[in-house]
């Protein structure tokens, strides 16, 4: 049990107001998450005798406590405990809640999945640099035009920025690095410096292909027997034309950079409805830390399709068709902006594992 004033515990977090839930929740939490099923740590006052916040005697300072478990309830908010005990908590007695990983994420966890997702994504040529790997492919993604640290090595010495300019200049392409979370700390002053042009907060999210896995969900009433739903290996005209990424059509070569052949599996989902293509997404089976990863990607629903359970539907299946693959876990990326693409991800049983982030460093730094 702990002992802390009531405004400095509420100083870190955000308000209802501001997230529209009945109580406040850590500024490092995203709302989206806060749902029923969702391992979660929750700060509260202790309640006295009177109904009021039991009090320390020696401070006059209110107690807090901390309760970790699944959410069962958000209004009321109920948490279950690791013992199996539900804890009936009132939303003024809420001090902070934090939603937690379904697992600890360890240092080399993020590894592995950065590794599955840099062979996903390999570009069109790359290079081991002193434990970073720089890739080079259509100039517009980030993913296959960065360098990443995914050797251990590059935890222990210097950025090897030298290098990592010299091979992009021979491929005509600006140095981006890619800074994920923990593993990239040596790197990360660099993106204070002046001139240096930091990309937008890409949260990666991850979740087991057990036996947890969903069904497919069914198609709604009115689409019953008119509904198609299969894996090539390879995407056609239309598929390509119907992705967007970050909502703008892409250039011929970064399409077919998606398509490009890698180490592992490659599957192109569509979803038609009377013979009209609706929705599409990009499935890729890869390695990372001696695992086997779904990565799940290239999500796009045509607009007068939306809101229509395809997302989850196509979702659904594309988790399956990782585990037949034989994954293991999967992972996905999805912009901190996409607040409904963050919806839909968690609803899936996907939860935040770390963010990454790229910065354009110019030559004169």
């Amino acid at each position: 049990m702990n002992d802390t004033s009531w405004s400095g515990a509420r100083a870190g977090a955000r308000p209802p107001a501001e997230t529209g839930l009945p109580f406040a929740i850590s500024r490092h939490t995203d709302p989206v998450s806060v749902r029923p099923g969702v391992r979660a740590t929750v700060r509260h006052l202790v309640p006295g005798g009177d109904g009021r916040p039991a009090l320390n005697p020696d401070t006059g300072r209110p107690l807090v406590t901390d309760v970790i478990g699944i959410l069962e309830s958000l209004d009321p908010l109920v948490v279950r405990d690791g013992d199996g005990q539900p804890h009936r908590i009132p939303a003024s007695a809420v001090v902070v809640l934090k939603t937690l990983s379904s697992a600890p994420v360890r240092t080399s966890d993020i590894r592995a999945v950065e590794t599955a997702t840099a062979a996903a994504f390999p570009g069109l040529a790359h290079e081991m640099i002193d434990g970073w790997l720089a890739r080079a492919g259509d100039g517009i993604t980030e993913r296959s035009n960065s360098a990443v640290p995914l050797g251990p090595e590059a935890g222990t010495t210097p950025v090897p920025l030298e290098a990592i300019r010299a091979f992009y200049r021979r491929h005509d392409l600006p140095t981006r690095l890619l800074l994920p979370d923990r593993i990239s700390r040596l790197a990360e002053p660099l993106a204070a410096l002046p001139g240096v042009q930091r990309g937008p907060e890409i949260i990666v999210m991850t979740r087991r292909l057990d036996d947890s896995l969903p069904p497919v969900p069914a198609p709604a009433a009115d689409l019953a027997g008119r509904l198609e739903l299969r894996v090539d290996d390879q995407p056609d005209d239309a598929w390509l034309q119907l992705y967007h990424f970050r909502g703008r059509p892409l250039p011929e070569q970064a399409l077919r950079l998606l398509a490009a052949r890698l180490d592992g599996s490659l599957g192109f989902a569509r979803l038609s409805i009377d013979g009209e293509l609706v929705a599409v997404t990009r499935g890729t089976v890869t390695t990372g830390g001696g695992r086997d990863f779904l990565g799940y990607s290239a999500v796009e629903v045509s607009p007068a399709w939306r809101r229509r359970g395809l997302g989850t539907l196509l979702g659904t299946a594309m988790l399956h068709w990782g585990a037949e693959q034989g994954a293991t876990e999967s992972y996905l990326q999805v912009i901190s902006t996409n607040t409904a693409g963050r919806g839909l991800y968690h609803g899936l049983g996907f939860s935040e594992h770390h963010r990454h982030r790229c910065i354009l460093i110019p030559d004169t730094v």
